[in-house]
């Protein structure tokens, strides 16, 4: 009988959220960016390290992968599941859109999406029979990624993508930039109430210390201006406050409003 499966969320650096998905026995890592952190929560949860999951290549989501291999090294060589175009070396398993993998030791089934934008080769998993979403640095709460090497066009297909995915499904992005992302969310619609209610909730939680990760798709859709670029009360602060001119260009919309939260303060 299968053991039902739990997500350890792992602070680490300034900001950060590493993941743990474990059946109380074994355990799979997603973007173990530092791996002291890692290991101490294996040990205090008496689990055994059984793959890693990488969603892109930049150092806070794989640096600590050599370290995890190393302490492992004695035990049966772990698999790492990553991008199959993102430039990862450590990566023994590619991975690319619509694949699907089955990690026995905890009965986890994965489905790969791509989501450039972020970078090249960003890649999500979604977990279909628990709802579960590991998006990286793609989609936050509140958010998207910035566009270090892809484009507006290919960040609002990817995003596309994921806000497919069934409301209750629950977004484990890989940062605390919560707060920040609303209040930039109520610049672009201060009349969305759904919105401030949400802030308040959050800034709650974070008084308190507690994480507003996950999210979830449905949520997501009401207040994440990224998830709403094409409705017309974003449009029109678009026109109004960052000097749109034309509106029929859904690409370049998304592009104006990127570059707003990029220098937004």
């Amino acid at each position: 009988m299968n053991s039902p499966l739990t997500i350890l969320t792992i602070p680490a650096f300034a900001d950060n959220y590493l993941w743990i998905i474990h059946n109380g026995s074994k355990a799979i890592v997603v973007d173990p960016g530092d791996a002291t952190p890692i290991l101490h929560a294996l040990r205090q949860h008496h689990l055994t390290l059984s793959a890693i999951l990488l969603t892109h290549h930049h150092a806070d989501h794989i640096g600590g992968v050599s370290a995890l291999l190393k302490d492992h090294q004695d035990d049966q060589k772990i698999p790492v599941y990553g991008p199959a175009n993102d430039g990862i070396s450590s990566v023994t398993h590619p991975l690319s859109e619509g694949q699907r993998i089955v990690l026995t030791d905890v009965n986890l089934q994965l489905e790969v999406i791509d989501v450039p934008g972020h970078t090249a080769g960003h890649i999500a998993y979604y977990a279909p029979d628990q709802r579960w979403l590991f998006s990286g640095d793609t989609l936050f709460a509140g958010g998207c990624g910035r566009l270090f090497e892809g484009t507006p066009a290919q960040m609002l297909h990817s995003l596309d993508k994921l806000s497919r995915l069934p409301s209750e499904t629950a977004v484990y992005c890989a940062h605390e930039y919560t707060l920040s992302n609303l209040r930039f969310a109520l610049a672009v619609e201060p009349d969305n109430h759904p919105l401030r209610d949400r802030l308040q909730r959050e800034q709650e939680k974070r008084d308190q210390g507690l994480p507003t990760v996950p999210s979830n798709i449905g949520l997501e859709r009401a207040t994440n201006p990224f998830l709403r670029s094409r409705e017309a009360t974003v449009i029109h602060r678009l026109l109004h406050e960052r000097n749109l001119t034309d509106a029929s260009d859904e690409a370049a919309n998304f592009g104006v409003l990127r570059e707003w939260k990029n220098q937004f303060v």
